[in-house]
């Protein structure tokens, strides 16, 4: 008789976010026509984004103005991601970031293609150097824009392209890097995750700060390697005490008992004398932050669902482009002064 299936945590919540997201963006389309949803957000993709904080946040400190097409809701995502990193690693990445769901999706027909070659393609060797590769795109894309005051990246943003890809709106290069990713992820588990994002470089350093770890514990590892082939980002989770990887997304596929076979023998710890904790508590306190947070900033006033992207309409709307043109000529006056 075959087991039962267990519940899928994780993708319960991928999927729900994938289909927030999702009906946001179809909603800023109606809100154009006059026909969106009252209780969805019309907001930009951008302005959703907890990388658009970081994006923003140069301009902030230093002009006082947000980067078009990003507001203090992305500040807020990104001050929520942060203090989850802080505590559990990138579980964004893991568990929350609908870009990453889609490539793991994507990932899925590509394992039943390619079995057990699948996510082997690359060579060890090739596949470090390109883990520095997500680096680099992360100091370009805050150099430009803090540099051009815009968001160049958009044109690239394969994320953005997903969710727009049907407006006619899109960059043509983010559509062909969209196009790219889709067909890598057939072949490599979250390409664009391991060798390009730059949230995700970001996020990973977190990795060696963070409060509670991926530890395993030695004396009850049976050295099956199980936990290292379900690790979507190549780590050799069988081979190390505690994982401070700057690749790990902390899906804490490795620490379930579907990928080790030896319970609680890869668990979430602060310290190796502290007692464990269960990734559905982690769960729960990653909801209760980032959807807790965004719920309380609503009731306090604070978090503004109205985008300031040309074209939209709402209070910081139409008026977004010329309040920061207002804020640059201040500063400008100031510094000849």
């Amino acid at each position: 008789m075959a087991k039962p299936k267990k519940f899928n945590l994780r993708l319960m919540v991928q999927i729900s976010f994938f289909a927030l997201i999702a009906l946001i963006s179809v909603n800023k389309t109606l809100a154009t026509a006059g026909m969106g949803i009252p209780f969805l957000s019309a907001a930009s993709l951008h302005a959703l984004c907890p990388f658009g904080g970081v994006e923003t946040f140069f301009s902030l400190i230093t002009a006082g103005f947000f980067v078009p097409k990003t507001q203090i809701t992305s500040v807020i995502l990104m001050s929520l991601v942060f203090l989850l990193a802080l505590l559990f690693g990138p579980v964004f990445c893991g568990w929350i970031c609908p870009f990453g769901a889609f490539q793991e999706w994507i990932g899925k027909i590509g394992k039943k293609i390619f079995k057990k070659r699948y996510n082997q393609f690359i060579l060890p060797k090739v596949d470090k150097l390109l883990r520095y590769l997500r680096y680099g795109v992360l100091v370009w894309v805050l150099t430009v824009t803090a540099v051009s005051g815009t968001l160049l990246f958009a044109n690239l943003d394969p994320y953005h392209a997903l969710f727009k890809f049907w407006t006619g709106t899109v960059a043509l290069p983010a559509l062909i890097l969209l196009g790219v990713i889709t067909i890598g992820s057939l072949f490599v588990a979250r390409p664009w995750c391991k060798y390009a994002c730059p949230y995700g470089a970001l996020l990973g350093l977190f990795n060696t700060i963070r409060i509670f770890k991926i530890r395993r514990k030695t004396a009850t590892c049976v050295n099956c390697q199980k936990c290292s082939r379900s690790c979507p980002m190549n780590i050799d989770v069988c081979r190390t005490e505690t994982v401070t990887n700057l690749s790990c997304i902390s899906c804490y596929e490795c620490t379930s008992n579907r990928n080790c076979p030896k319970s609680e023998t890869l668990v979430v710890q602060a310290t190796k004398q502290s007692s464990h904790i269960s990734i559905t508590v982690v769960a729960i306190v990653m909801l209760t932050v980032f959807i807790g947070g965004i719920f309380g900033t609503i009731t306090l006033d604070i978090w503004d669902l109205k985008t300031n992207e040309p074209g939209s309409g709402g209070k910081n709307n139409g008026g977004g482009q010329k309040h920061q043109v207002e804020m640059q000529e201040a500063v400008q006056i100031t510094i000849s002064d």
